[in-house]
């Protein structure tokens, strides 16, 4: 059975038991700030979970791209050294919302296996967690799995959760036991069952965990039952494609196999058991569905996991003989596969191949060389890599430590881990950012399912009376009361404040209560529906749940705030016009003093460019078009032309905004009521943040028209300076410029002949030590092309000789030595240079008859200087 059949019949089996079909999610989580990529199915129905959103339907499945390879779920290290450990893999799911649980989640997973599938019952295994006694019954009373089958599995010491048949997606969040599903690959494979102590053997393999959802666990370890049970359901696509081919390898199945054998094609490689080849196929999966959902290499944060992806798979190339580009051609052996299920991976793949390219090209200059120093360093070792040494790797070749531990690990060789932490100092920080995201302000599940979601008034008011204050959190719980002074969320039954979300930051302002004031510093989102005022409480009495407040958002900055944000929407349209349709948005901010918009794009925008971008936004800002907003559902606002983002969740209804024919977008932020209220668009910067990944900031409104002032301040001061109007300034700037070179030509002339004359001085000042003829002397004023040009001199007329010139400046001194004639058998200028460099701080090198260096200009460079004939009189012997 393919692998693509395999997808398409786990489907129908759940859509003919009621099931709504959900499309995967990117592998970049939408909305969630605590994961760094969309590791289980699970992610996208996190607050449905929690009881914040309300999916409209009770049951789903689907098939879950994943990725584990950053942060708390790594599997990078693990790819081609097992049999299954993937980065990127797909995740069958089934999931009950508040509907069935337990006794239908397992009853169908059987069915599907055995009556489906066809698998032989007698090969299965199951484990359950060692307190569920009603999964353990119904797996042997009613499915009819024999007790010898069925294993309990967890910690017996009272703990109140357990890493074996105990799921939880993170350290918070919902969490509750689980059953496994294990395949007997039989007793030609090593291995014992689940359980036993040689269970880690690869006889029994997992293959569905169907997880119970029934508790939300706090951050010190609380277990609060969740309202609504729910079921989420996992299996490895890869693994059961495994098991129903009759292979015991994942990169055995049909969608490996077609990608080993391109891979060992472009490589030229006849060993397709290589575990080279494996990586490449395994890798190319990941590389390209991240640049799919908007991931670029770069060196923080997810783009600098991808760029690790990247250099392994390349690393391996190299391993079998490849010095040319060939990584990114796996492209579209890998559409071929997979493009059918993923159209987007199809309608993308010129974008794919030209992301890895570059890269491929980028890291490609540096590998054979890098990999001559891993060499030297491993020669020299021992049995550990020295951290320093791996820095280097890291921070002079772009080797990932990852990468060096990986080859270091083929020659049965350590890395120095702590030393390359030390050594690695603020690169540290960037690096600690890839496996890390901080947690925003989170909303307990028991609060979240009680309370209905916020009414936002913020579109049409920026006051609103009688909000009643629903809840108040502090510190992660749920309390009564703030007292003066202290800092908390506040939830209100509706809100004229805007909570951060597309970039757009969150609205300031206030809450009044009677004679208090709480201070709102920040709206943050929570739960995907409820809007937490953040801020601290002032006043004499204390802010109470249930009390009514006045609303007020700071008025004139979230009118800023508006400017910039429907600004970025005429920037992007303005991008794609003039750029190509390539142009997509990798992240924004839209403050009240600013606007920053990155995007995809792989090289830096001229002049010219720039120009027409900023006048086509504009030109639309002049024509003073509405801002018109319409709601309607997700398929038909497609339809409609509008624009939706990468990485961003959408409900079923969404928010469209069209500024008439130029910009038309999914949007749920604050906009203008005409597009005329911009005012004006300035662009003040345009750089790179990452590969492939561009940077323009803006401003807008008061700001820019301030921007426009201080630019003709600083004209007219520049004008008053060269004594010409505003208009000349260019002209009289260009006549300075061109006096300037002359006279800098006058004085590189005057140089050379004060040069050529204090060579004609110096020429007699030679002394003759064993017939070679040495001078060693100080020539300030001379800059190192002059002194380069007067030892040349030197050389020429003095024939058999070692000399050496220094000039000093600003506390510094410059060394040039040269070698010629007899002499050049006997004295290298590189030693001559670093003898007397050595003496004055510096160091110094070169090819033998010609060297420079340089260090401080102290007193004992003259005294360096006397005695370099009696040094040379030494070498001579």
């Amino acid at each position: 059975m393919k692998t693509a059949e395999i997808r398409s019949r786990f489907l129908e089996f759940f859509r003919a038991r009621g099931h709504t079909i959900v499309p995967s999610s990117t592998l970049v989580p939408a909305n969630d700030p605590t994961l760094l990529f969309t590791n289980s199915g699970m992610v996208q129905f996190k607050n449905v979970f929690l009881g914040s959103e309300k999916p409209g339907y009770v049951r789903a499945a689907d098939v879950q791209r994943c990725l584990r390879a950053g942060g708390k779920h790594n599997d990078l290290d693990s790819v081609g050294y097992t049999a299954r450990h993937h980065t990127f893999f797909e995740m069958l799911g089934n999931w009950s919302f508040g509907d069935y649980f337990k006794r239908e989640a397992i009853a169908w997973a059987w069915e599907l296996l055995t009556a489906e599938f066809k698998l032989p019952a007698e090969r299965l295994w199951v484990t359950v967690y060692h307190t569920d006694d009603e999964a353990y019954a119904i797996w042997r009373d009613e499915i009819g799995v024999p007790a010898g089958r069925i294993v309990r599995i967890g910690d017996n010491k009272g703990a109140p959760y357990a890493s074996d048949n105990f799921w939880q997606m993170a350290d918070t969040g919902p969490c509750g036991p689980c059953t496994e599903i294990f395949y007997d690959h039989g007793p030609g494979v090593a291995g014992g069952p689940p359980g036993a102590a040689d269970a880690d053997g690869d006889r029994y393999i997992e293959i569905w965990n169907l997880v119970f959802m029934q508790f939300d666990r706090a951050a010190d370890g609380t277990l609060t039952p969740l309202p609504a049970p729910c079921v989420d359901t996992g299996m490895g696509l890869e693994r059961l494609a495994a098991v129903l081919q009759g292979v015991h390898s994942n990169y055995e199945i049909d969608l490996f196999r077609h990608l080993i054998q391109a891979a060992a094609k472009l490589t030229g490689t006849t060993d397709h058991e290589n575990k080279s080849l494996r990586v490449i196929a395994d890798h190319i999966r990941a590389c390209a569905f991240l640049i799919v959902d908007g991931v670029l290499p770069s060196n923080e944060g997810r783009g600098y996991v991808l760029r690790r992806i990247v250099r392994r798979a390349l690393r391996h190339g190299w391993m079998l003989g490849v010095r040319g580009d060939f990584f990114w051609k796996m492209v579209a052996p890998l559409v071929e596969q997979m493009g059918e299920a993923y159209p987007e991976l199809a309608q993308k793949q010129a974008l794919v191949e030209q992301a890895l390219r570059a890269e491929e090209q980028r890291f490609g200059e540096t590998l054979e060389h890098g990999m001559r120093v891993f060499d030297e360093v491993a020669a020299k070792a021992g049995k550990t890599i020295p951290g320093a040494e791996a820095f280097r790797l890291y921070d002079t070749y772009g080797f990932p430590v990852d990468l060096t531990a990986d080859i270091a690990r083929e020659r049965g060789l350590a890395v120095d881990m702590a030393g390359f932490e030390a050594a690695m100092e603020e690169q540290r920080e960037r690096a600690r950012a890839a496996s890390q995201f901080e947690a925003k302000a989170q909303i307990p599940a028991e609060l979240a399912s009680a309370l209905a979601p916020t009414a936002f008034l913020g579109y049409e008011t920026l006051l609103a009376d009688a909000c009643e204050v629903l809840a108040i959190v502090r510190g992660g719980r749920k309390v009564d009361a703030l007292a003066d002074g202290e800092e908390g969320i506040v939830i209100l039954d509706r809100t004229p404040f805007y909570a951060e979300s597309g970039g757009q930051v969150g609205d300031t302002g206030a809450l009044a209560a009677g004679e208090g004031r709480f201070e709102v510093a920040d709206t943050q989102k929570l739960g995907g529906v409820f809007h937490g005022h953040v801020g601290r409480w002032r006043g004499s009495a204390p802010l109470r749940a249930g009390a009514r407040v006045r609303a007020a958002v700071d008025a004139e900055r979230r009118r800023a705030i508006v400017l910039n944000h429907s600004a970025t929407h005429l920037l992007h349209a303005a991008l794609r016009k003039v750029l190509g349709e390539h142009v997509q948005q990798k992240g924004s901010l839209v403050a009240p003093e600013r606007l920053r918009f990155d995007f995809s794009h792989f090289q830096p925008i001229g002049t010219e460019d720039l120009r027409r971008i900023e006048d086509l936004v504009n030109a639309e800002i002049r024509r003073n078009v509405e801002a018109e907003v319409r709601h309607m559902g997700y398929k038909d606002a497609l339809a409609f032309g509008a624009m939706a983002l990468f990485g961003e969740k959408y409900g079923d209804e969404v928010r469209v905004l069209r500024m008439g024919d130029f910009s038309t977008e999914l949007c749920g932020g604050t906009h203008v009521g005409r597009t005329g209220d911009i005012g004006l668009f300035k662009i003040v910067g345009e750089g790179g943040v990452a590969a492939g990944v561009r940077r323009i900031e803006a401003l807008t409104g008061a700001g820019a028209l301030a921007y426009v002032a201080d630019e003709e301040r600083r004209l007219a001061e520049a004008a008053g300076l060269l004594s010409a109007g505003s208009g000349d300034v260019v002209d009289k700037l260009r006549q300075l410029l061109e006096r300037q070179k002359r006279l800098e030509r006058e004085l590189e002339s005057l140089k050379a002949k004060a040069a050529g004359s204090a060579v004609q001085d110096l020429v007699g000042q030679a002394r003759e030590v064993g017939g070679i003829r040495v001078v060693a002397a100080r020539v300030d004023g001379l800059d190192a092309k002059a002194l380069r040009e007067g030892v040349d001199t030197l050389k020429q007329k003095l024939g058999d000789c070692v000399v050496l010139l220094a000039a000093a400046a600003d506390g510094k001194a410059a060394l040039v030595g040269g070698v010629h004639g007899a002499a050049l058998g006997r004295v290298k200028a590189g030693d001559v240079v670093a003898q007397v460099a050595r003496q004055i701080g510096g160091k110094g090198g070169g090819r033998p008859d010609m060297a420079q260096g340089g260090g401080n200009d102290t007193p004992a460079l003259d005294a360096a200087l006397r005695a370099l004939p009696e040094w040379v009189a030494a070498r001579l012997g």
